[in-house]
């Protein structure tokens, strides 16, 4: 479905996590991030895609390499890709693939694309690189800490900002990578919102905002989360860990297991 659609902007929602699927347009360019889930939502955007697309270049970027982002690569196989460099390398490539392979093998899921790993044209190796098209200035950031290969991007002069797997809504962070990468990357967003304008914040998974205040909340909730659940994991408080443990959104085996594993990775990065 549709979330949320401006003259410039598409934001697509899957039924599943929330996973936001952006569609960015200029007069230079459409650019499409993280086309996912189900066969006819990606099947959505293709259509959408192909109505506005006329004769401007495509381009898909990809904020990180987690199997959901990537699934929809080959249903856009004429745009140029745009990804980190942590990306291009990432070590667990056809692990992400068969993870893909078994979601839609157990759903019944039959797709009108092959399922590959991204191969990049365009490589971001440093913060602050850009890429220009014309009067669009795309400048990325790299963002470690959910991942390795976390990549946030912002567009201007629309003041764009997609952060991918950071600053939801709802959803408390999950730390697959380094929870201190992660601090370090909140506290950079807090300097690109000074270095930027940023009028509207699409996240990976959740409601897009072109509220300011619910912007900054976003950073100090998640800030808040990560500096608590540290406190109590330096200081052995099982209670305080377990009442953590509740304060995810949709409360699961999943989240359980995301749980276990910020803390697992805390324990091995500060004790």
């Amino acid at each position: 479905m549709i979330q949320y659609q401006n003259e410039h902007l598409t934001v697509f929602q899957s039924e599943l996590f929330q996973t936001t699927s952006t569609v960015v347009q200029t007069k230079e360019m459409v650019l499409i991030v993280d086309p996912n889930w189900l066969s006819n939502e990606v099947k959505a955007i293709q259509d959408y895609v192909h109505t506005i697309k006329g004769d401007r270049d495509t381009y898909l970027l990809f904020t990180h390499g987690d199997f959901d982002h990537i699934i929809g690569y080959q249903a856009f196989p004429d745009a140029k890709t745009i990804g980190s460099f942590g990306l291009q390398n990432h070590p667990k490539k056809e692990h992400k693939l068969q993870l893909i392979r078994e979601f839609d093998a157990k759903n019944y899921i039959v797709r009108n694309y092959p399922i590959e790993f991204p191969k990049l044209d365009i490589v971001i190796h440093e913060d602050g690189q850009q890429l220009c098209l014309g009067d669009t200035i795309m400048t990325f950031y790299q963002a470690p800490g959910h991942t390795a290969d976390g990549l946030i991007t912002i567009i201007e002069p629309l003041g764009v900002m997609i952060p991918g797997d950071y600053l939801s809504d709802f959803e408390l962070p999950f730390i697959y990578q380094s929870a201190k990468a992660y601090s370090q990357t909140l506290d950079k967003i807090k300097s690109m919102f000074d270095a930027h304008s940023i009028h509207l914040l699409v996240p990976g998974h959740g409601q897009a905002t072109a509220e300011s205040g619910e912007m900054k909340r976003r950073v100090d909730m998640a800030s808040d989360y990560l500096n608590r659940l540290c406190q109590a994991v330096l200081t052995n408080n099982e209670h305080a860990l377990d009442a953590l443990s509740k304060e995810h959104a949709f409360l699961s085996t999943f989240t359980e297991a995301c749980h276990k594993e910020n803390v697992s990775i805390i324990r091995s990065e500060y004790c």
